[in-house]
């Protein structure tokens, strides 16, 4: 028989809930890493899980878990997009401020990659606009080295309503 938890990454990736519930049951590791230093809460994040994600969750799977790189769950979905996810993450506790290995963060990867509704959702939660990553960058950085038109005015907005200083 093949162990439980090499089993529940597999299903937090296809969003096989009825599966993920059974290795619950049976006590599977929810923190589980495969070789990358992936959980299964991160996987289901990544594949755009939403169910999965939330009973991950609701079972009590590190939601600030982090893969080899550094990279958490919310750092995915903000890179890829995934609204719905990004949201549940922040109100269930996902820290909105952390950096992975090269210092970039979830509202970085928003702002470089335009996903500008995860980006506004962070911004809303209080992610932290000041953070620079390795490199010395801010998310309006990003924004503008990509030319992320309506992220650039959505920081640049954010920005004018706090005492933080804009970036060059």
């Amino acid at each position: 028989m093949e162990n439980i938890n090499e089993l529940i990454i597999p299903a937090a990736r296809k969003g096989e809930i009825e599966v993920l519930k059974e290795l619950i049951r049976r006590n599977a590791d929810l923190n589980h890493q495969d070789e990358k230093g992936y959980t299964p809460l991160i996987i289901a994040c990544y594949n755009n899980q939403l169910e999965a994600a939330k009973i991950l969750i609701e079972a009590g799977a590190d939601i600030n878990a982090a893969d080899q790189g550094g990279n958490t769950a919310l750092m995915g979905v903000a890179f890829k997009g995934y609204f719905d996810i990004a949201k549940l993450l922040i109100e269930n506790g996902a820290a909105l401020n952390l950096q992975h290995g090269n210092g970039g963060t979830a509202l970085m990867f928003a702002a470089m990659f335009g996903r500008n509704d995860v980006l506004k959702l962070l911004l809303e939660s209080g992610a932290d606009v000041s953070l620079l990553d390795a490199r010395g960058q801010h998310a309006l950085d990003f924004a503008a080295l990509q030319g992320n038109e309506k992220g650039i005015a959505l920081l640049e907005a954010y920005l004018a309503n706090t005492n933080l200083p804009k970036t060059n």
